[in-house]
């Protein structure tokens, strides 16, 4: 792919996605809106649903580009889209009328199931595994990044200092053949349509994404790290999603320890947290995006060298980071 068709790309994914928004936030105002409760960030009713015009966009720009490409026969891609469109419906039914915790997972689990069949068979992280066991953990670990990024969809503008710079990697990385271009194209979409998105969820929020963005966003994003790490480069798609991996995971571990239910919605992940220690969402959201941009560098470096000790380094560095910025997070502002 030329740099003019990248840019074609991530700009009509972005004006579709912007496009769409206009179009739906009244319908959304009327029939969408979520009331403040104890748990929440916001404290008037905002419409939810955003994740409508990301999904739309995306699904319209990549099943075009596959189409012009010629890559219309590409199985494995249209299983995907069709995976992510299963779970944003699961997601938009959520949104407005909760579903149950096991049918919820069911339906997840199913479009996860899609996804991973529709890996390129020869797609391999620990060859030692047999088949059928990484190919399972993989499901597994792809249900868990979809909620957690689901979970981690809590304050204005978090997803956006998530999405925008690993997807910028994942782009900056599949330029460097370390993706197939139709991941690369993905990623372009998927980029773009949280940038046209942003404008509206910029603090103080109009409009938040919702479970019909969030989901098909983490479905989509963890595809993509899967292929990378496929590709030999496993340092690096554990690199970029660190932070928000680590938020949620501990965050989950701690309330496990409690006896709490960790299906219910909560305030307690670091993020959640540093807004009651004092710090502003703009403070928040402006230290993971910069963060993650640190992250990005860091993978950058395992790309250039096969050298395990430098990963390995990479990766300590990363959770250095990560964990440096959980405990400012979690500490009283000064």
């Amino acid at each position: 792919m030329s740099k003019g068709e990248g840019w074609i790309v991530f700009l009509a994914a972005a004006a579709i996605s912007f496009g769409l928004v206009l179009l739906l936030r009244p319908l959304l105002q009327r029939h969408a809106l979520v009331q403040p409760n104890a748990r929440s960030s916001h404290k008037v009713p905002t419409p939810q649903g955003g994740g409508f015009a990301v999904i739309g966009a995306i699904l319209v720009i990549v099943a075009g580009a596959s189409v012009l490409s010629g890559a219309i026969s590409n199985q494995s891609l249209w299983l995907v889209l069709a995976a992510t469109i299963v779970i944003a419906v699961v997601g938009a039914i959520d949104d407005v009328r909760t579903i149950a915790v096991l049918p919820r997972l069911f339906l997840q689990a199913a479009a996860v199931a899609i996804v991973i069949v529709a890996l390129p068979g020869d797609l391999r992280l620990v060859p030692p595994l047999p088949y059928w066991l990484e190919r399972t953990l993989l499901g597994f670990a792809l249900l868990w990044f979809v909620n957690l990024v689901n979970f981690m969809d809590g304050i204005d503008w978090m997803t956006v200092a998530e999405v925008v710079p690993v997807t910028a990697g994942l782009v900056l990385f599949g330029l460097m053949d370390a993706l197939p271009h139709d991941a690369l194209v993905v990623a372009l979409a998927l980029g773009g349509a949280v940038i046209g998105f942003a404008p509206f969820n910029r603090p103080v929020a109009r409009l938040f994404l919702g479970d019909v963005g969030s989901l098909p966003i983490g479905l989509l994003l963890g595809r993509l790290l899967i292929e990378l790490a496929g590709d030999g480069h496993l340092a690096a798609a554990l690199l970029m999603p660190l932070y928000y991996l680590t938020d949620a995971t501990v965050t989950l571990l701690r309330r496990l320890a409690k006896s709490e239910p960790i299906w219910q919605a909560h305030r307690t992940h670091f993020y959640q947290r540093a807004t009651d220690n004092g710090f502003t969402v703009t403070q928040i959201v402006g230290r993971v995006f910069g963060l993650n941009v640190a992250l990005i560098a860091l993978a950058a470096t395992t790309l250039l060298t096969a050298s395990m000790l430098l990963h390995a380094a990479a990766l300590i560095a990363g959770c250095a980071l990560v964990a440096l910025l959980l405990y400012r997070f979690a500490a009283a502002k000064a």
